[in-house]
């Protein structure tokens, strides 16, 4: 994402100044109470990745979850990463550059992009709730631009629930930490939203006692 100084969403916090983006894992373990990194791998292994995968990975970060991805490949396999921060491209570049069938490619995702290649899984975590809603949608067109018939979209960010009714830790976490598009992510129901775009057979992988979701979906043919 952008530098703080050159935000399109004002009230985004998935557009990270450099401070954020240099602890970017650091912070994430600390919101999380240190349970971050295990979770995340948990993720991961629901995607059920084949050793031959082609994976596009949708504001990508640091590379902590690529690298987590890189483990159940082989050298057949693929994952291209896209960030538009030039402090995650050059952290991610120092973990991930040694593996030849990682890619980095600097562009914003929440703009018309175009690969010119289709892929077997696309990824996106914890970064389509930091937008308004009809970039939301603008993402989830170059999702379905970029994955194969019957290939696979795995969307991890919050479930759907009611502020309200929050543990009143969780609560504080997420009104201290999070940008009021969250707010309005958390109410929308995501499975119809990705219906509209074609995807189908969702399937669900709940954390954090059901407010994290990992939420699967197909590519229509």
């Amino acid at each position: 994402m952008k530098m703080k100084s050159d935000k399109l969403y004002p009230e985004s916090k998935v557009e990270l100044n450099s401070f954020s983006a240099k602890n970017y894992d650091r912070i994430m373990n600390i919101a999380s109470f240190g349970l971050y990194c295990g979770f995340i791998r948990k993720a991961i292994q629901a995607m059920d990745i084949q050793s031959e995968d082609k994976i596009l990975d949708l504001g990508c970060g640091t590379g902590r979850n690529a690298l987590i991805m890189n483990a159940y490949l082989n050298p057949n396999g693929k994952i291209t990463c896209m960030d538009n921060s030039p402090v995650m491209e050059e952290i991610f570049k120092k973990k991930c550059g040694k593996y030849k069938h990682i890619d980095f490619i600097r562009q914003r995702i929440d703009q018309p992009f175009d690969l010119s290649d289709q892929f077997d899984k696309v990824w996106i975590s914890f970064v389509i709730h930091g937008f308004p809603h009809e970039i939301r949608l603008a993402v989830l067109e170059n999702v379905f631009k970029h994955l194969k018939t019957g290939g696979l979209f795995f969307m991890l960010d919050f479930s759907e629930f009611e502020l309200h009714e929050m543990p009143a830790l969780y609560r504080f976490v997420f009104q201290r930490f999070e940008c009021k598009y969250a707010f309005d992510f958390i109410k929308r129901d995501w499975k119809k939203i990705l219906s509209g775009y074609h995807f189908a057979k969702f399937e669900e992988f709940f954390f954090f006692d059901r407010y994290v979701r990992l939420l699967r979906a197909e590519k229509a043919g």
